[in-house]
């Protein structure tokens, strides 16, 4: 049972790093792109260097497990960054929610097994 729910978490976790790393990726590589899809949705351009530093940084933080403060703003901040894209590309009805939408799931489903399998806090 625990192999199993090891290799729940690592796959769901390993779906939403790929994810993170491909659009902070992105961001870098593909700026005048994103700053585009940033300003068509409303956002300013100026918070895209920051958020793909803290998607990076967020991965390094799910990954280590050096702290688990860490760990919890790390899935904490992919959850608001997935809920206003999807947010955003629903009310901008671009069909690009799927996505951060899919993320979405796949982090919540690595959140509860995180939780399942590490104990992070005594009950």
């Amino acid at each position: 049972m625990k192999n199993r729910d090891l290799l729940i978490y690592r796959i769901t976790t390993g779906l939403v790093s790929l994810l993170m790393a491909f659009s902070a990726t992105m961001y870098f590589i593909q700026h005048e792109m994103v700053s585009e899809t940033f300003l068509s949705l409303g956002f300013p351009t100026f918070i895209i260097y920051p958020l793909a530093i803290a998607k990076i940084l967020g991965l390094i933080a799910i990954w280590t497990n050096k702290s688990k403060m860490l760990k919890e703003w790390a899935y904490a901040g992919f959850v608001f960054d997935l809920l206003l894209a999807s947010g955003s590309h629903l009310v901008a009805n671009d069909g690009g929610f799927a996505p951060a939408l899919f993320g979405l799931i796949m982090l919540g489903v690595s959140y509860f097994y995180h939780r399942k399998l590490f104990k992070p806090y005594a009950q």
